[in-house]
């Protein structure tokens, strides 16, 4: 069944309730808000038309295009949001995104979904959209919490690199307190899946009139898979950061103060 235009329109009135909480609380989010709203509908409605394209066009070279940009707007996203140096870290993370998302969707391109062509736009595209999309608040958090830990904790790094540890040694409890605390959503999601929520993708399956049981099945292999490239991206993302940060002798390559700069 599809969506009037109309109807669409004045479904949107909904957004009064979450505008009257920002007054009623003065949030000051008025403007974050309006912004939001109309980049989301602007911005689906280009993709949307642009998908359209895409899927008729189905070209290796354009598709493969396409995600190179999905990619590099992923990595300035999670930049942006997480207020990291760009030219110091831009390409680790594009290169974390990259190493996450290919292995898992060559795995279910050629083995689980074979489209014909294997490259085909309707397959390719929306599955990689919601990997990487669910990358960025992960490597965000990772990112976040380790330059928080470098920036608030600086006294236990030196600590540890006084008593010979190894610059890798010594940052690996930050590390790894990043990794924890950036895989907790994901897996507090997929605990609850089923009983507190219904994803998007299955509910939206089985609107469109697709059996319950195989909405399940798709809804499963995309949590998997967004799992899975959520942890290879998230740790190697972290790893070639700190490549990028730490020197031979434990010395940082750039203030991490700067990373929560304006």
């Amino acid at each position: 069944m599809d969506i009037s235009w109309l109807a669409l329109a004045l479904f949107m009135l909904i957004l009064i309730i979450p505008i009257a909480i920002n007054q009623l609380f003065n949030l000051k989010l008025g403007k974050d808000i309006s912004i939001a709203v109309v980049r989301m509908i602007v911005q689906m409605l280009l993709v949307g038309v642009y998908l359209q394209y895409l899927f008729s066009l189905n070209n290796l070279w354009v598709n493969l295009t396409w995600l190179s940009v999905m990619v590099v707007v992923g990595a300035s996203a999670i930049i942006s949001k997480a207020k990291l140096p760009k030219r110091a870290l831009f390409m680790p993370i594009c290169a974390g995104l990259l190493l996450g998302l290919v292995p898992v969707l060559l795995v279910m391109m050629l083995w689980l979904f074979q489209p014909t062509p294997i490259y085909s736009a309707q397959y390719l595209i929306p599955t990689a959209g919601m990997l990487l999309g669910n990358c960025l608040s992960g490597n965000i958090i990772a990112l976040q919490r380790l330059f928080d830990a470098f920036e608030q904790q600086q006294h236990q790094y030196q600590g540890a690199l006084a008593l010979g540890a190894s610059p890798k040694q010594s940052a690996e409890p930050f590390a790894r307190t990043a990794l924890q605390q950036s895989f907790a959503p994901i897996l507090a999601s997929m605990t609850t899946t089923g009983l507190v929520s219904l994803p998007g993708m299955m509910t939206g399956q089985i609107l469109g009139g697709i059996d319950p049981i195989i909405a399940v099945k798709y809804q499963i292999v995309i949590l998997v898979a967004i799992f899975t490239t959520l942890t290879i991206s998230v740790t190697a993302s972290i790893s070639l950061t700190l490549k990028k940060l730490l020197n031979h002798s434990g010395k940082l390559a750039f203030n991490t103060h700067v990373a929560y700069g304006s």
